[in-house]
């Protein structure tokens, strides 16, 4: 079999290059890498924002140009009444990730960009500032009949996030664990939300709908929803070794475990797992969830050492120890992941040719058409 017969076969484009970047190397034999920083100096060291900037320029920021960046994040955190009331009529019962992806549809309707994409900078920044207020304003709106200040002494992204979600001041451990968890999620090459929203890109298109697109394909658990995937399996046992006899049950079945097992590192192993549980040991290692956890990394190195943990899987009970929500897990993937694709975006329009690949034909023949009275 060819090589090229043997990607098709894999399916999924698995291997296929289909196109160039020049803004993340992901499982080339050097790691995760954002424009040439590893992804382990960036997750121990940096803020979010600093990464984010990184994204949006191409270098890290210095100590002025972060402290600027950070306001102008924070000038763009509040909404409009116009927006406001579309997060009014979205029911409790929605899904939050079809919550951000009306929204951050309804904001290109509302503050478009412009048609030669010349505020296109201006626009990731609103996306920065606003997405955590979309969240916890349609949550304490949804939940609780109140609509909140957007006003907060947090300068980060992740604490303002935390404080306005929980209703309280962070605590110091939790933003710097959702520094780690934002930066990890920032970007990861052509995953399929950020070659979604390269697609809609090429078209010429508004930086809206490519977001919007992305984060429909974000939605589904065979990516971004995989993180809440996980914590429901975890949290579906009661021991360690109910979670033992439950999860060689599910392999008996084949049964597919979230939050195992990476397209792209293979059994190498995704680098952002072991950064993450760094956190999650630390805000919850003598809890009875982490130790589940860990029996079921080890059991499925023993059992499947081909499909190690990747940073769905510990994020999961990380996020959880903080007091965040399940379903709102891959919400807060899109809030890190918004500089990635808008990254990819600029990146896309700086050289733009529409993205159109071609099939091969598997289907019938060509044949005559009958009139529908003689079929």
């Amino acid at each position: 079999m060819s090589l090229s017969e043997a990607k098709k076969k894999q399916g999924g484009l698995a291997g296929i290059i289909a196109g160039e970047s020049a803004i993340c190397t992901c499982g080339l034999g050097n790691g995760l890498n954002y424009y040439g920083y590893a992804i382990e100096d960036l997750a121990k060291n940096a803020e979010f924002e600093e990464v984010a900037y990184l994204l949006q320029f191409g270098e890290l920021p210095t100590l002025s140009q972060l402290k600027e960046y950070k306001q102008k994040i924070i000038a763009q955190r509040a909404l409009s009444e116009e927006l406001k009331a579309i997060l009014r009529a979205i029911p409790k019962n929605a899904h939050p990730m079809n919550l951000m992806q009306t929204a951050v549809s309804a904001l290109g309707a509302l503050e478009g960009e412009k048609e030669d994409f010349s505020n296109q900078d201006e626009k990731i920044i609103r996306l920065l500032g606003i997405l955590p207020s979309i969240l916890v304003f349609w949550h304490h709106y949804a939940n609780f009949g109140k609509e909140i200040s957007f006003n907060s002494k947090q300068e980060s992204i992740g604490g303002y996030f935390l404080e306005k979600l929980l209703g309280k001041e962070p605590k110091e451990d939790f933003i710097k664990a959702m520094h780690c968890s934002l930066i990890l999620y920032a970007e990861h090459e052509f995953n399929a939300s950020t070659f979604t929203a390269r697609v809609c890109a090429s078209t010429k298109s508004d930086i809206f709908s490519a977001i919007s697109a992305a984060i429909g394909a974000l939605r589904g658990p065979l990516h971004g929803g995989a993180n809440e995937a996980a914590m429901y399996l975890i949290q579906s046992f009661n021991s360690v070794e109910e979670a033992l006899k439950g999860v060689n049950e599910k392999l008996s079945n084949k049964e597919l475990l979230m939050g195992f097992g990476h397209r792209v590192y293979g059994a190498g192993g995704d680098p952002r797992n072991a950064l993450i549980k760094e956190w999650s040991k630390h805000l919850g290692g003598d809890t009875l969830l982490f130790k589940v956890s860990e029996a079921i990394e080890t059991l499925m190195k023993e059992k499947k050492p081909n499909l190690p943990p990747n940073a769905d899987f510990y994020s999961a009970s990380a996020y959880h120890f903080m007091g965040i929500k399940t379903e709102y897990f891959t919400p807060i993937f899109i809030m890190s992941r918004v500089s990635g694709w808008s990254a990819h975006i600029k990146e896309q329009r700086a050289n733009n040719k529409i993205i159109r690949p071609s099939s091969e034909y598997i289907g019938v023949e060509p044949r005559e058409f009958v009139e529908i009275d003689k079929r």
